[in-house]
């Protein structure tokens, strides 16, 4: 596992700071004790960034989906255009930022990813908004991985987000070592449990790819080999997925294995199958084994840890 910091955007006030429209703040503890010991944030908050004082009137979304406008909830002014102009700008400069991924505030009307109020012409508001923000960002850099602070108190979804930045980083890392046929093939090797972990057809369509390094050029390559990785890795994990990836590992201690400690796998991935232990209960026990037996092609195998343990994300999935 690299020591490097991941660099992540996320919205100022889950960091403590006091920018929301009433000068409170929504610290989030995982995000700032936990998980940033490995992440390096890049805060923005847009309604202070644009210029609005704290404390501050409230704003809405109105309109429809396609016609979103932010407005201020008692007066009603318009700062729509005003706040994409200043997202567009924003996210040019957060290019130079190198980041791996977006943590937005959730239900905000500036940086909600997803089911934001939105009000009709009738004042009556519906979950189909989405905080300008957070679209303009979504819009401009379409394979970063995104999540909401609410949506990260699941379990899946937070393991799922965490796994992904992670991937990318090392993504990142393989490209510092040279864009070539060479490197992407290790690249693939390495995250093959990983990513079929995800989607087993994705994986296959990233095979094909691979397969045809040699016919395309180098940039072209990569570019669609990252957006068949995003697309995968986006896909959620399930148990089933899971249990086809611990059977698939399992089979490469055929040889090796004593009937005893056959057993012992097969009886902890069933437990795992049958939502009796956690997804760590069983991985501990493979990678017992391939410390012990020093099986060459797994010890390279990201799926097995594919973030830092004291995260704990596997103990909840």
């Amino acid at each position: 596992m690299s020591e490097e910091t991941i660099r992540l955007g996320i919205s100022s006030c889950l960091l403590g700071e006091k920018v929301r429209f009433d000068g409170s703040h929504k610290l989030d503890r995982f995000l700032t004790e936990t998980l940033g010991r490995y992440v390096e944030y890049v805060p923005v908050c847009p309604e202070v960034e644009v210029g609005l004082p704290t404390p501050r009137e409230t704003l809405r979304l109105v309109g429809n989906p396609e016609e979103q406008q932010l407005v201020f909830t008692k007066s009603g002014e318009d700062i729509t255009e005003r706040m994409t102009d200043w997202a567009k700008q924003r996210v040019a400069q957060l290019e130079k930022e190198d980041l791996c991924g977006f943590v937005f505030k959730s239900k905000s009307p500036s940086s909600g990813m997803e089911r934001v109020r939105l009000y009709d012409r009738n004042g009556v508001p519906n979950k189909t908004g989405v905080g300008l923000f957070a679209k303009v960002f979504m819009e401009h850099f379409p394979l970063l991985p995104v999540e909401e602070d609410g949506r990260l108190h699941d379990p899946r979804l937070r393991e799922n987000f965490i796994e992904i930045i992670f991937t990318l980083k090392r993504w990142r890392e393989s490209l510092a070592q040279g864009k070539s046929a060479k490197n992407l093939i290790a690249f693939h090797t390495r995250h093959k449990y990983l990513i079929m972990a995800h989607s087993v057809e994705v994986y296959r369509q990233m095979g094909k790819l691979v397969a045809t390094a040699g016919d395309l050029d180098t940039e072209t390559l990569y570019q669609r080999y990252l957006e068949l990785l995003m697309k995968g890795m986006r896909l959620k994990t399930t148990v089933a997925k899971h249990t086809n990836v611990l059977q698939h590992i399992l089979g490469y201690f055929k040889t090796q294995l004593d009937a005893d400690e056959k057993q012992e796998v097969l009886a902890v991935i069933k437990s795992y199958h049958a939502q009796q232990v956690p997804l760590v209960v069983p991985l501990t026990l493979l990678n017992h084994f391939v410390r012990k037996y020093d099986q060459p092609y797994l010890k390279h195998q990201v799926y097995l840890n594919p973030h830092p343990i004291e995260l704990k994300l596997r103990n909840h999935v």
